[in-house]
């Protein structure tokens, strides 16, 4: 389901269970990982997230969701907003290799990540809850209008428009695209050109930079 391995000062994420539909079980797994992530970061540390064959994910498990009672959704719920808070306060540089689909959850948790690199020829990322029927809280708003240009933000939400690699780039969803063999490469290459910068301070940028957004997650 979730693979974490380390290459050097880089943590490698790897989401490896078909369409990574996020669910409970999903969550427990990114919260260890995150444990993980935020014990051991070290100068020039960085972290590359990835899926596998066709998905980067495709969003939350809406046929194991659906067996929650409503405390399951309220636990669900705050775990997915300590996921997010806790991506996006990572100290270090993060980067999502956008392998495949990323759609509405799986979106997002590209989004929770620094920057976003896509393959160039497969895959689209989408805000697909207008068309799912599914609310998007507060929080996740806040995430689009922190990441995304307001009129990608509109659009996104209110079209589900599916965005590929040229498009996201021009959009502001995606900052580069690679081939599908040198997608990991490419991103690994940004983290790590990025974790160059002097620790101590890109922690700080970033943490007052995406504190704001935190702070809804909480």
């Amino acid at each position: 389901m979730l693979e974490l391995e380390k290459d050097g000062n880089l943590h490698i994420v790897t989401m490896n269970n078909n369409e990574n539909r996020v669910c409970p079980e999903w969550q427990d797994k990114m919260l260890d990982v995150l444990d993980t992530l935020e014990s051991d970061c070290g100068a020039g540390t960085a972290m590359v997230m990835i899926g596998q064959e066709k998905f980067f994910s495709n969003g939350l498990n809406l046929e194991v969701l659906s067996k929650l009672d409503q405390d399951g959704w309220v636990q669900f719920g705050e775990k997915m907003n300590e996921i997010h808070r806790r991506m996006l306060m990572l100290p270090y540089p993060t980067v999502a290799a956008v392998n495949g689909h990323a759609f509405a959850g799986g979106a997002f948790l590209a989004l929770s990540c620094d920057y976003r690199i896509m393959r160039e020829d497969r895959g689209w990322i989408c805000i697909s809850e207008v068309d799912a029927g599914v609310k998007l809280p507060d929080p996740m708003i806040d995430i689009l209008r922190g990441k995304l240009p307001p009129p990608t933000v509109r659009d996104a939400v209110l079209t589900g428009k599916r965005y590929a690699a040229d498009e996201a780039i021009a959009a502001g969803f995606a900052d580069g695209k690679a081939s599908a063999d040198n997608l990991l490469a490419t991103a690994k290459e940004l983290a790590t050109n990025l974790a160059t910068k002097e620790p101590g301070i890109f922690k700080s940028i970033k943490q007052t930079y995406f504190g704001p957004i935190a702070k809804g997650l909480a």
